[in-house]
């Protein structure tokens, strides 16, 4: 059974620090580009960062640029999303999708949640003083 977990998600203060994790299981992630995502509630999905299954490219969106930080360790079978300077507006539930073999230019299409064929349950993250 082809699946992705999140885990990492908590409560932190803000300025603080929270690193998730994606674990797959029942395929490797390699050639997979790992979308991160989160969801406020009343809110759409809305993308947070990707990273090439090619080359490790990343793109992150605007409100998160310069504070988070992608990156995989394929040996692992993992994907990572490190958040620093967390923010209140941060707070949602965060997921991790997974595509084989996207098309090259990240930013065209990684944001679009429709592109992905797997997806993890979610984990939580609250930032509140």
């Amino acid at each position: 059974q082809l699946q992705l977990v999140e885990s990492g998600g908590g409560l932190e203060h803000p300025g603080g620090s929270l690193r998730l994790s994606c674990v797959a299981s029942g395929f490797t992630l390699d050639y997979y580009d790992i979308g991160w995502f989160r969801q406020a509630p009343g809110k759409e999905r809305e993308g947070v960062s990707c990273i090439s299954g090619r080359d490790s490219g990343t793109h992150y969106s605007d409100s998160v640029k310069g504070r988070f930080t992608v990156s995989r360790d394929n040996a692992k079978n993992t994907a990572y999303l490190q958040m620093n300077s967390l923010k209140p507006e941060d707070t949602a539930v965060y997921y991790c999708a997974a595509l084989y073999f996207g098309p090259v230019d990240l930013s065209s299409w990684c944001a679009d949640p429709d592109e992905y064929d797997y997806w993890g349950q979610g984990t939580q993250v609250a930032v509140s003083s």
